[in-house]
């Protein structure tokens, strides 16, 4: 399935949320199964896989890794949780860092720790969506599979980040 085109928008790393969120409103709506009640039981199907398909393709383009990984898939580039190359050492060595000191900051119930954290950790994640953005402009997608690890980590680091917050908040 190509999301874009179900979602009738170019394949680009670049989209405008709102606008896309729109579209697929408005798909939704159309297809909506009250819409299908006098319908012939293949037209109902037809819509109803039509509307799955709708909102998978949502769900792909409106988060960043995934929108990522359809393009690199889309471009016969092999992506997906373990399929990235090895990440580089020194990154990973830098996240375990992070992580201890996460723990650190969790264990002594230090907020305001944790969200120095999360304000880091946010930076790198835009600057790495950042160079997917410019990467898939460029069309240099050889290099963008790392990149899509990377944030990976980011992002989970950062839902880690927000589970703590809620607990020291609680």
């Amino acid at each position: 399935m190509d999301p874009f085109a179900t979602l009738g928008m170019p394949r680009s790393f670049d989209v405008n949320i709102a606008a896309v969120e729109k579209t697929y409103r408005e798909l939704s709506r159309a297809l909506h199964p009250d819409r299908y009640l006098g319908a012939s039981a293949s037209e109902r199907r037809a819509a109803l896989a039509k509307a799955v398909e709708v909102n998978e393709a949502w769900r792909i383009v409106r988060e960043p890794i995934r929108r990522a990984e359809a393009l690199l898939a889309l471009a016969g580039v092999a992506v997906g949780e373990g399929r990235e190359p090895k990440a580089d050492p020194e990154f990973l060595m830098q996240m375990l860092e992070q992580r201890e000191a996460l723990s650190e900051a969790k264990r002594a119930r230090d907020l305001d720790a944790v969200r120095r954290m999360a304000d880091t950790m946010g930076a790198c994640s835009r600057d790495v969506e950042r160079a997917l953005s410019e990467g898939f402009a460029r069309g240099d997608l050889a290099s963008l599979a790392g990149k899509v690890g990377e944030l990976r980590f980011y992002r989970r680091f950062l839902d880690e980040v927000s589970a703590i917050e809620d607990e020291l908040a609680a």
